[in-house]
């Protein structure tokens, strides 16, 4: 009974730390987004555009070059959320993306599955509007993945 009861307590501490994370506002989601493709998609577009690439016309007849940047993005994505836990958007905004039962960061495989539960779930616009009927404020690919987003500063 005692083993128990101190087991039990021990539980208890673990949710209240994860209950203490602050959710992020949703609009500070959105600009971390934008300052996140200005700052890491652009550049890559830029770079396959005018340096792998002959330029706009050549960018525009290609199928590949597209899916290529979006795979950069994403791969560059997932290893700054895996190793830290933010983007350069998020980290502006102080945002942070942890595991929604333990609050620790992702591993590399699974902040990507986040972005591409994130690409289809934006395809359907519906899964960026699941947060606004959500206490805890997460989009479709959040709740797919298991992950959260927080707000660093206290």
């Amino acid at each position: 009974m005692r083993f128990r009861n101190l087991k039990k307590n021990k539980h208890i501490t673990e949710k209240k730390k994860i209950n203490k994370l602050h959710y992020a506002h949703y609009s500070s989601r959105v600009k971390a987004f934008i300052t996140d493709l200005f700052m890491i998609y652009a550049p890559i577009l830029y770079l396959i555009t005018y340096v792998a690439l002959d330029g706009k016309d050549a960018f525009q007849s290609s199928q590949l070059a597209p899916l290529i940047g979006v795979s950069l993005y994403g791969l560059i994505y997932a290893v700054l959320l895996s190793k830290f836990g933010q983007t350069p958007g998020k980290k502006a905004y102080e945002l942070k993306v942890v595991d929604d039962k333990t609050g620790k960061n992702l591993s590399f495989f699974r902040a990507l599955l986040r972005f591409v539960a994130f690409l289809f779930t934006a395809t359907t616009l519906l899964g960026l509007l699941v947060p606004f009927y959500r206490k805890d404020k997460k989009a479709l690919h959040d709740i797919i993945c298991n992950t959260l987003v927080v707000s660093t500063k206290e």
